[in-house]
């Protein structure tokens, strides 16, 4: 058992070092024909892991996501050791889609390396963009620090799950959400609602217990009902290929999915 246990809380610890990664993949490569793990890795960065190994990793990356929802690196792993079957229903999703479809197959990326920023600068007030570039600026954050993908076993889900980290702050800019605890929570009752991946459905149970009694109120009371609204009426998200409509306005965008402005604004809430 201290043999099976030692790599996955070395994970644990040390998921951002990932200079490491190569030989850590390696050892449990090497632990493959016995515990039930992957043979290999499948793509960049993989990590093979048996389903005894999956379920402490998605349990220690649960206890520490909702100790401190900030940790991504923790969220990551839970969604990615928890997901598999749910993947699969999301993959299937977008090979019916059209647009959907297209995406499975040229695999686009989100990250500073892809953006045209300039051009995204360049674009008119109000474009889906603009709005999204302007959502970085003002929460300050960058769509780099989304982790890749290690413990999805299954070349093409991993690129799913990658696809719903890079879009996620798409869907902040979507709602109209800033990245507070309260909008986050809200984010994650919209894409509960939309994924039913299992990370999404413990965040927005479980988040709120971080909120004050005010905040906590408006959330119960108006955006909760209006994020699962949203979510129910509007297609799925991940079919959408955001890169080729940084042109369409907004309001368009919101009109074609049937997503309504928020009830409230919430960025002095927390």
């Amino acid at each position: 058992m201290a043999t099976l246990l030692s790599p996955v809380l070395r994970r644990l610890r040390g998921l951002r070092r990932l200079p490491g990664l190569p030989r850590l993949a390696a050892e449990m490569s090497l632990r493959a024909r016995s515990d039930g793990a992957v043979a290999g890795p499948l793509y960049s960065h993989h990590i093979p892991t048996s389903p005894l190994q999956k379920a402490l990793l998605a349990a220690g990356s649960a206890a520490m996501a909702l100790y401190d929802p900030y940790r991504h690196d923790m969220v990551a792993v839970l969604g990615e050791t928890t997901g598999h079957r749910t993947l699969k229903v999301l993959r299937d999703r977008m090979r019916r889609d059209p647009e959907g479809a297209q995406i499975l197959q040229e695999r686009p990326r989100i990250s500073t390396s892809t953006l045209d920023l300039g051009k995204l600068q360049s674009l008119p007030e109000g474009s889906l963009g603009r709005e999204y570039l302007r959502f970085l600026d003002v929460n300050r954050v960058s769509p780099d620090t989304r982790a890749p993908t290690r413990f999805v076993d299954d070349e093409e889900l991993a690129y799913v799950i990658q696809r719903y980290r890079e879009v996620h702050d798409m869907l902040h800019t979507l709602l109209g959400m800033p990245t507070n605890i309260l909008g986050e929570i809200v984010v994650k009752w919209f894409e509960a609602v939309q994924t039913g991946l299992p990370m999404c459905i413990l965040g927005a149970l479980f988040g709120p217990i971080q909120l004050s009694a005010q905040s906590l109120q408006v959330l119960v009371s108006e955006l909760i009902p209006w994020a699962v609204q949203n979510g129910r009426r509007a297609p799925c998200v991940l079919n959408l290929y955001y890169e080729r409509r940084w042109e369409q306005s907004l309001k368009a965008l919101r009109e074609e999915l049937g997503v309504t402005a928020p009830p409230v604004h919430i960025q002095g809430l927390a």
